[in-house]
């Protein structure tokens, strides 16, 4: 027996019952309900046990802890983003600049207590506390977020903002990783509707919006999708498959189509009603193998004897297939931290049909990295340079993320050695590697200023930092960062062609530095990056190029705008006719200390200059017959 359990019956289960159709759909009616009515399944059981639920497919739930759903009108609000969704839909996103803000919105910024939250039409809002472990502070709306986070993220010249999942979840401290209401936008932060003015508001500002989305396990909470008609309806009913012991979560059955269907239409449900721009999706390694994180004996083979969750490939096949057929122009971004093959590559040959793939194994070589000592650095050269050996089987996405910065982890600046100056350099220089670095890009909120502390869930981040100058200088150096990868096509159009990348000079272990050029695609413009990632600068330091001019030296990470020593080159250099690194001419170069330069050719002044040296020619000439 199912019933409908709401103010208008006063919860009784006896009252409102429903049909069931022959199909397996259970159906009724109610008159009167508006929105904004809240309301729940009683389910009972073959053997008499009554389950109170909330709506696995309801658009809008109650704050926490109370758990019934709300009926919303989601066709209500008026978007005003037509021009973005239409530039979108005809867009390549692999060619173009994807430099991602990564969000936790219940922790970027909080509001006083005391200070009025609004609604759209302007009435007082109730304030949502944050935790006992933050009195009193309340969470921002989402509309608050449009009129602080949006100029922010528009200020440092990121792309899109990711948002850690926004659908429906009991407990903060899960950051929203163990969803309850998969159709439902958290009401922390306010109505759906406001989280579709966000989304809008981002999109008028020229800002894409991701958001994290959990189709590999949920939570075992009463109201949720745990056992939910007294049997294991979403989950495998065999523990050895069904259950993630670790995390205390569930793990849906991709084998029942019904299952698929409910999250592929999910997927589906934040594309066409919440205009979201990309997804991210958690945990794809934990779907992808059945021994994810349990002993011998915790788990069964698949039908072939083998640890792969056949199903649950099949799944994300389906549900990218989906996606892109409906939504072009889109991102679908795979948190997959092992060597499972072709996950960025389309499902018509076989992959997983995600368009980009976290580089963990990047993240990982560049962290250990950046943790040495600067002179042990030369006997590890290997980690700057083997992400290059594998980078072109998969469209990479370069990322630092939420993961690294909790749990003991340290924040950036923790992690790197020296004293302070030495610490804001390295973080510099591994920012400036990352954004030259083949890849689409992800930044973690307060690593763009260089917070001491670790993320705290509950708490602000670290804003008053940003009176300091070495904060300050830090974060000038992000935002600069994204305008010269945004601006410069020849550091995002071919993230994945052989042609855009090519190393000059990986071999120099005994000064611990790098070079290498990027390529447009779409023309022979190039840039050389060199990295030094030692303290000891070098000077006459020569570095070969492909042809001959003025090298313009578009950003160096030592300038004293940045927080560095202001070592340089005075504006660029120009080439010798010394051949070097198997290019016929080179450039003499002054490497500043942990630094990185970029440089281009400036193809007009180099032109004048040789229309200046052949008319003093003409000029020597004519004198000389003279």
């Amino acid at each position: 027996n199912i019933s409908v359990l709401g103010d208008f019956n006063n919860w009784d289960g006896r009252k409102y019952q429903m049909g069931k159709r022959s199909n397996g759909v259970w159906e009724l009616f109610v008159p009167g309900l508006g929105v904004g009515d809240s309301y729940k399944y009683e389910i009972k059981n073959i053997d008499g046990d009554i389950y109170e639920k909330s709506d696995p497919y309801g658009f809008q739930q109650e704050v926490r802890p109370k758990t019934a759903s709300i009926v919303t009108d989601l066709d209500s609000y008026t978007w005003n983003d037509t021009n973005w969704m239409e530039q979108r839909r005809n867009a390549d996103p692999m060619a173009s600049a994807v430099s991602i803000y990564e969000v936790h919105p219940g922790s970027w910024l909080h509001a006083a207590w005391d200070e009025p939250a609004k609604s759209a039409s302007g009435e007082t809002l109730p304030p949502v506390a944050v935790a006992d472990l933050k009195p009193g502070a309340r969470f921002l709306t989402y509309r608050e977020m449009a009129d602080k986070l949006i100029p922010y993220v528009k200020k440092l010249n990121f792309t899109h903002i990711e948002l850690l999942p926004i659908a429906e979840h009991p407990f903060d401290g899960s950051w929203g990783y163990q969803v309850t209401g998969y159709y439902a936008a958290t009401s922390r932060f306010g109505t759906p509707q406001d989280l579709m003015y966000f989304i809008d508001r981002c999109h008028q500002e020229g800002i894409g919006v991701i958001v994290d989305w959990v189709p590999g396990h949920f939570p075992k909470d009463g109201h949720g999708l745990a056992f939910f008609d007294g049997t294991h309806l979403y989950e495998h009913a065999d523990p050895r498959k069904g259950e993630h012991k670790e995390w205390g979560t569930l793990v849906f059955n991709y084998g029942r189509n019904e299952v698929r269907n409910f999250l592929v239409a999910n997927a589906l449900f934040w594309f066409d009603k919440y205009h979201i721009d990309g997804i991210r999706v958690d945990a794809v390694a934990s779907m992808l193998y059945l021994d994810y994180c349990r002993e011998d004996g915790e788990w069964v083979t698949n039908q072939y004897g083998g640890r792969e969750n056949i199903e649950a490939a099949d799944f994300l096949r389906q549900a990218n297939h989906t996606i892109f057929s409906y939504f072009p122009g889109i991102l679908s971004i795979a948190e997959e931290s092992t060597s499972w093959p072709m996950v960025s590559w389309p499902t018509y040959v076989g992959g997983l049909g995600f368009n980009l793939k976290w580089n963990m194994g990047w993240m990982h070589d560049m962290l250990d990295y950046f943790s040495m000592d600067p002179w042990f650095r030369q006997f590890h050269q290997n980690n700057i340079t083997f992400s290059m050996w594998y980078h072109h089987s998969e469209n990479y996405m370069l990322a630092l993320s939420h993961d690294e910065v909790v749990h003991g982890k340290s924040n950036m600046l923790g992690k790197v050695p020296g004293d302070e100056w030495q610490k804001f350099a390295n973080l510099r220089c591994l920012y400036c590697y990352m954004f030259t670095h083949p890849g689409k890009k992800t930044l973690f909120m307060s690593m763009e200023f260089g917070q001491w502390g670790e993320w705290n869930v509950w708490g602000d981040l670290e804003w008053n930092l940003l009176e300091y100058e070495p904060h300050q200088k830090l974060q000038n150096l992000v935002r600069r960062l994204n305008d010269l990868y945004r601006t410069e096509p020849a550091l995002h159009t071919q993230d994945f062609d052989e042609p855009g990348f090519e190393w000059i000079d990986c071999n120099d272990n005994r000064h611990s530095v790098v070079s290498f050029m990027r390529r447009d695609k779409k023309s022979d413009e190039f840039v050389v990056t060199v990295c030094n990632f030692t303290p000891q600068p070098h000077s006459h330091y020569r570095v070969g190029v492909p042809e001959a001019g003025f090298y313009t030296e578009l950003f160096n990470s030592d300038a004293r705008d940045y927080g560095g020593s202001n070592m340089g080159n005075l504006g660029g250099k120009w080439t010798d006719e010394w051949s070097f690194h198997n290019r016929p001419y080179s450039l003499d170069l002054c490497l500043p200390p942990l630094g990185v330069l970029v440089l281009k050719i400036d193809r007009a002044k180099t032109e004048a200059a040789k229309v200046a040296k052949a008319e003093v020619k003409a000029i020597e000439s004519e004198q000389a017959d003279a």
